[in-house]
């Protein structure tokens, strides 16, 4: 199950070079890249649609096979589905021929590690899990933090699994699923939560998960797992069945939430983030921060 959830997770639908975001997606038994962004990464451009645009008028050989190249595909990120060209590790060799960039040589370094560390996470599921940890670390989450996160990441795979083999459909589905769940849990939606801690003011590639606290962490665990159980005994079926299942799962936790909230005094849903001071009150759209500092009081 684990090598599943490595690519149904949103957050393994992003992967950083050098503080850059860039998105991907499993198809055909390997990962392809949005080519958008590799441009984006190589060029440092801020319109990197027109230089692919100039690339493939620069370069009439790339332009003639440009139909093998790039492939309209369906990207999920955390909001939501876009469809962009992407390129397999293959085709991405044959763009960064053709740009002049210092960053050439070392991006394909590390596009060939990423393919190789993706054949040996299946290979050993294991590995998928020690990944993320270490990843984890380095960006200076504290460990009890990243226990509950991955501890979340099994959960959302089973519930995805469980919405696989009920008839849903990845991406549009599954993303109006998690809404439901999430709007039932927190009361507010997913884009609301995300303004909240400010992820609207950086580059997409911010998984909100990835910026909760730890109860939010729990409670978004508790309406998942509440919904995967639901499903489970109505044998949900279809769409329908499974959005009503989602919207039971998320009210218990939901409820929850509330009656905590009733006892303590303070709101679950909070604007505290890992981003950098630099990001969180200039709002640079340009980088991703890496290394976390810590949560921000809100």
């Amino acid at each position: 199950m684990k090598s599943k959830i490595q690519v149904t997770e949103p957050a393994s639908h992003i992967i950083v070079f050098q503080e850059a975001a860039i998105r991907r997606t499993w198809h055909n038994n390997e990962w392809w890249f949005a080519i958008v962004d590799v441009v984006a990464v190589l060029t440092d451009s801020v319109q990197p649609e027109g230089y692919v645009k100039d690339l493939r008028r620069r370069d009439k050989v790339l332009a003639k096979g440009w139909g093998q190249i790039a492939t309209p595909l369906r990207v999920e990120t955390e909001g939501g589905v876009q469809r962009v060209n992407c390129a397999n590790t293959e085709g991405l060799f044959r763009i960064i021929q053709s740009i002049p960039s210092p960053k050439a040589e070392p991006f394909k370094r590390w596009l060939a590690q990423v393919g190789y560390e993706r054949v040996k996470e299946i290979e050993n599921p294991e590995l998928a899990s020690a990944r993320a940890r270490e990843l984890y670390q380095a960006k200076g989450y504290p460990q009890a933090w990243i226990e509950k996160r991955l501890r979340s990441i099994a959960v959302r795979g089973e519930l995805t699994d469980e919405w696989k083999e009920r008839g849903v459909q990845e991406g549009k589905e599954y993303s109006i699923l998690t809404a439901e769940i999430a709007r039932a849990t927190f009361g507010v939606s997913p884009g609301a939560h995300r303004r909240l801690k400010s992820l609207d003011k950086v580059k997409t590639g911010n998984n909100l998960r990835d910026h909760m606290t730890d109860l939010e962490l729990i409670f978004t665990m508790l309406g998942e797992a509440s919904t995967t159980e639901i499903a489970r005994r109505k044998d949900a079926q279809g769409f329908n069945d499974n959005r009503s299942a989602a919207k039971e799962g998320g009210s218990i936790a939901g409820n929850a939430r509330k009656e905590l909230e009733t006892k303590s005094g303070k709101p679950v849903v909070s604007k505290a983030n890992y981003l950098s001071p630099t990001h969180a009150i200039a709002g640079d759209a340009g980088k991703i921060e890496r290394q976390g500092r810590g949560q921000k009081k809100g």
